[in-house]
């Protein structure tokens, strides 16, 4: 196959498979089957391109063909069906069953529909999450085993698992309701969670940001926070992307080379987002009433002291640590004690805060996550040990799978390699919020 058909339909089908997945399982009413047709798709993709020309809009053609495919497969079954009432005819006849009401908070969306079909309770939590990121986020088995830090087999293990299991149970593509719906709220949350987190900063590829599972992600939380206006953390969440994705356009260079938190033009940041933020944070804090905030909606303070700060040396360092002292007690993490460590380390110094991470050395999920040296890194050089800094960045270096993030690291070692250079006015990590 050609480079430049093979080029754009692996692009192609990593940005438009949720969707043509999630219009599919509405046709055939099964997220496996529907599965099974958009591989179709592509594989029809890979024989005709090269023959007839990429198409002029190949998301559009990957979406008809697959639907096509839908329809037939429905048609076969109709007709498969009526042979079944011919032979039938003169059995005695049963009464149809009644008509369910339709109910006023129906899922409207075919994408949210196929999130809470993926995080349906025969699965378990892990399942759940592996199963709708392939599905919704279009993330590969490294790139889940990355996001959910568990080694590749056993994000392999998991989805398969997960689909035999709905195949098994004779899952249909359906929309829960009531208790069923809250008992799914917590899975769903945090598949858009990690789907914008993947999107935020991409684990893998030539590119840090990956926008278009940003902008999914933020529909799907503005969608779920319309759906339950009463839930707090469905606001948390929206009121968290609201505030990330209004950097977007400053955390990319010219050549899409990442700009640090403290190096972005805050004139670029986005302000209607931010205000959409502040409102989703209230509706949080309203929700929630007397009750402690939920890890989301910590999060989303977080992000809101970042969003709202009028210059990086204004930021109110010590809040954010303090916040982040709430949410390790409230969704206790390795992750978020080294991002609590970097907010330490701004409002307290470098000390004190690289005995946390120290403390975190031992932590079998942080083994190969290289935002750990990264931080470390950066702790050190602000201490002026720079052999050891210069070290941390290497090893940093050697565990990122972005390209982007890795020529980051590397210049940092390129940094420490000058005697006597000693940059204490560096970012320390990359952390959301």
């Amino acid at each position: 196959m050609e480079a430049q058909p093979a080029a754009a339909l692996e692009t192609v089908f990593r940005l438009e498979s949720p969707r043509v997945i999630a219009g599919v399982a509405r046709i055939v009413r099964d997220v496996g089957i529907a599965e099974e047709l958009t591989q179709d798709a592509m594989v029809a993709a890979l024989e005709q391109w090269p023959r007839d020309g990429v198409p002029d809009n190949p998301g559009a053609w990957l979406t008809a063909t697959a639907r096509r495919r839908a329809v037939d497969l429905v048609r076969r079954r109709e007709n498969y069906a009526r042979k079944l009432a011919e032979i039938g005819r003169d059995l005695p006849a049963a009464a149809p069953p009644p008509e369910e009401p339709a109910d006023p908070e129906d899922i409207d969306d075919d994408l949210l529909r196929l999130v809470f079909t993926a995080c349906h309770p025969v699965l378990s939590a892990e399942a759940r999450i592996a199963l709708t990121l392939r599905l919704l986020g279009g993330l590969t088995t490294p790139e889940i085993a990355r996001a959910c830090l568990v080694p590749e087999a056993t994000a392999a293990q998991r989805i398969v698992r997960a689909k035999r299991t709905l195949a098994r149970k004779n899952i249909a593509f359906e929309v829960p309701y009531g208790p069923d719906r809250a008992a799914r709220l917590g899975s769903v949350l945090e598949v858009i969670y990690l789907i914008f987190n993947e999107g935020y900063a991409a684990t893998a590829g030539d590119d840090w940001l990956r926008p278009a599972l940003c902008e999914d992600a933020l529909r799907l939380a503005r969608v779920l926070s319309a759906l339950m206006p009463k839930e707090p953390e469905v606001h948390g969440l929206t009121a968290l992307l609201e505030f990330q994705s209004s950097r977007t356009a400053a955390r990319t260079g010219p050549d899409g080379e990442p700009v640090l938190l403290r190096d972005q033009n805050r004139h670029r940041w986005n302000r209607l987002l931010i205000a959409r933020g502040v409102t989703a944070l209230g509706h949080a804090h309203a929700a929630t009433g007397s009750a402690a905030p939920g890890p989301y909606a910590l999060q989303a303070a977080i992000a809101a002291c970042h969003a709202t700060a009028p210059t990086w040396e204004e930021t109110d360092w010590p809040r954010i640590a303090a916040l982040y002292g709430l949410l390790a007690a409230r969704a206790p993490s390795p992750v978020v004690e080294l991002n609590r460590a970097v907010a330490v380390s701004m409002a307290e110094g470098p000390a004190p805060a690289l005995a946390l991470v120290d403390a975190l050395a031992a932590e079998p999920a942080l083994r190969d996550y290289h935002l750990l040296p990264s931080v470390r890194g950066d702790l050190l050089l602000r201490m002026n040990r720079t052999a050891e800094a210069r070290a941390e960045f290497e090893r940093a270096a050697s565990l990122t799978h972005n390209a982007r993030e890795r020529a980051l690291l590397l210049h940092r070692v390129r940094e420490t390699g000058v005697p006597g250079e000693r940059r204490s006015d560096r970012p320390v990590g990359r952390h959301m919020p």
